[in-house]
């Protein structure tokens, strides 16, 4: 699993802090850390001068007593930070992936958690529709089909809830999944739904962004893997990712041409949050690659 062994082969566990920026906050840290003997494998961090927040991810190794480092971390950084420690065996997230018809996102997904690339455990498929079934089942994996003809939004969702509570997933992947999600759902995954919209948001968000493209007659297109809010396709960008295209591409040339960047840009985008590399901070993030 990536990320998960050092240079030596010992296990290595995650820091993740944000928190008011002030001075000394590296040597703060890295002191705690060689204070109960932890050995420093990598390190980032960053400042952001409009907000004066402060970030810092630290891979590190050694014997690991959780509650003791926290407790010396909170005593020694400023007052409402958020401090996160991913240990080695909690690194490999658990998802359930949502598709409704088609298959290139959801293929390549599986194709990587089978082949152990993801970093992930693809622990189900929810569709709207049954077109992927067989797709889904060649991998082993659980599909469930959740129709929503003729439901009520709130009859549906409940029945996607009832469906992911025993799974218990860490994250939620929408692998061009084609319906939008209540204000009220989105709150209960808040900053654990990672979706990718089939253009350079923030230009043509909604539906058919291939058709609006072709209107404008644009020179490139794109994909972009974000988390989702309750403001349809405005949520913090993950990755981005373009193509040039030009004046002889029709409509349907644009969708096929496009199903490649965006296998590419929503595997990208799950290699970071993955491997807790992503940050969200307001509508934006921060991420150390």
């Amino acid at each position: 699993m990536l990320g998960v062994h050092g240079n030596n082969g010992a296990e290595t566990h995650v820091l993740l802090i944000e928190c008011a920026d002030e001075k000394g906050l590296v040597h703060k840290i890295t002191g705690a850390l060689f204070r109960n003997n932890h050995n420093i494998v990598a390190n980032a961090e960053f400042v952001d001068s409009a907000t004066r927040k402060f970030f810092m991810r630290t891979e590190f190794s050694g014997a690991l007593e959780k509650g003791k480092l926290l407790k010396e971390l909170e005593s020694i950084l400023p007052k409402g930070s958020e401090i996160k420690i991913k240990i080695a065996e909690e690194r490999k997230k658990r998802i359930v992936v949502f598709a409704t018809k088609e298959h290139h996102c959801l293929g390549d997904l599986l194709l990587r958690n089978f082949s152990g690339d993801l970093n992930a455990e693809i622990l189900a498929v929810i569709s709207n529709r049954n077109d992927l079934k067989n797709l889904t089942e060649k991998f082993g994996v659980k599909y469930f089909f959740i129709g929503d003809e003729g439901k009520p939004t709130e009859k549906h969702e409940a029945e996607i809830l009832s469906a992911l509570k025993p799974l218990n997933p860490d994250f939620i992947v929408l692998a061009k999944y084609m319906k939008v999600f209540s204000g009220g759902f989105v709150s209960k995954y808040a900053g654990r739904v990672v979706n990718i919209h089939h253009s350079f948001l923030p230009a043509f968000a909604g539906a058919n962004p291939y058709n609006q493209a072709f209107e404008r007659g644009v020179k490139i297109i794109g994909a972009t893997a974000h988390f989702i809010t309750k403001n349809l396709d405005a949520g913090p960008i993950i990755v981005q990712g373009t193509i040039p295209v030009d004046h002889s591409y029709s409509s349907a040339d644009l969708s096929s041409a496009g199903k490649e960047i965006e296998r590419t840009v929503l595997a990208k985008a799950l290699k970071l949050v993955f491997e807790d590399r992503v940050f969200v901070s307001g509508n934006k993030t921060v991420i150390f690659g």
